[in-house]
């Protein structure tokens, strides 16, 4: 019993830290959250070694008063008022500076920004993420899917809208949720404080894959996140080889009235920009790793992969779904 106690321990403290915790944040909004989240924590315990102190004491004292040492006296009205009234000014005081430090935060947190704050256009739909950032440099927005990038050091405001159902934007080691509504235009700051990559996710359920709606985010130096920038700016790669030729064609045509590919008559909204899938990190919304094998496997039978997603099955042959994966792999 002991050894399973302390798996469980274990296991428990292993929630506390990673790239989706909001114990071990990264970021300048998360560190604000934590603070106050720590004040709670501490403003609660206060109140529960108090209470637990006086049951205590309570509980000795009558237990005393009934072996006979102590003579059985019943508290006078006034001294029992007076301590009700310093009970209820006690939960008063605890209250107040809770309500206050919470105000105080999202009135902080929600203060304009420099108008050099790099935007990014975030839109929900069933079920992935499309980013869109503004380019410095020509003005002009660049689209990507299900990994977002962030520089160090700088602050992010990230515009939320919904395509279909309600969402909930959260990266736990940067800052707090935000509902992504349909209709309606959120805002949310980022300013992460450390390298790494991290982990987001929908945070209201949003249908049956719910829980396969995710994405990754990295955080990288001001000259990487740059270079990143400039090169999704670019259009797709030529394919060199023969079957990479192939899926190129085949991606063109059957796949083109979903998805875009930049640079080809691939030019469709309904699904994610593929231009530079192979530089990503992980595909299907954080479903799988990108590799060559899901990539063709996610072509042949979405929905044996991911119950319910709008992504249909085509009609390739194995052959035509290896040319359009090793197609897909080599859009760096």
């Amino acid at each position: 019993m002991n050894r399973a106690w302390g798996l469980a321990g274990c296991l428990a403290l292993g929630g506390c830290s990673g790239a989706n915790s909001v114990l071990a944040p990264a970021g300048y909004q998360a560190h604000a959250l934590l603070d106050v989240l720590k004040l709670t924590v501490f403003v609660g315990a206060a109140m529960y070694v108090l209470v637990l102190a006086f049951l205590t004491l309570g509980i000795v004292r009558r237990r005393v008063q009934e072996s006979g040492d102590l003579p059985v006296v019943e508290p006078a009205d006034a001294g029992l008022h007076r301590g009700l009234i310093a009970w209820s000014v006690l939960i008063l005081c605890g209250l107040s500076l809770l309500i206050t430090a919470s105000f105080v935060l999202d009135r902080h947190l929600a203060a304009a920004q420099p108008s050099e704050t790099l935007e990014v256009r975030v839109t929900a739909q069933q079920w992935w993420w499309r980013f869109v950032y503004r380019d410095p440099a020509t003005g002009r927005w660049v689209e990507t899917a299900n990994e977002l990038h962030l520089p160090v050091g700088r602050t992010v405001r990230v515009t939320l809208g919904s395509n279909d159902v309600i969402h909930s934007f959260w990266v736990p080691s940067l800052a707090g949720k935000m509902d992504v509504i349909p209709g309606r235009v959120n805002v949310l700051d980022l300013t992460p404080r450390r390298l790494g990559w991290f982990r987001g996710q929908c945070a209201e359920f949003c249908g049956v894959q719910h829980a396969h709606m995710a994405f990754d985010v990295k955080v990288e130096s001001e000259a990487d996140f740059r270079a990143w920038l400039a090169n999704q700016a670019r259009p797709a790669v030529s394919p060199s080889g023969v079957d990479a030729a192939r899926g190129m064609r085949i991606v063109s045509t059957q796949c083109a009235a979903c998805h875009t590919v930049r640079g080809t008559a691939a030019a469709g909204r309904a699904g994610p920009d593929l231009t530079h899938l192979g530089a990503r990190r992980r595909m299907a919304a954080g479903t799988l790793a990108l590799n060559r094998g899901n990539i063709e496997g996610w072509i042949l039978q979405p929905q044996s992969i991911k119950p319910g997603t709008l992504m249909p099955a085509t009609s390739l042959d194995s052959r035509g779904a290896e040319a359009v994966a090793r197609y897909l792999e080599a859009l760096k």
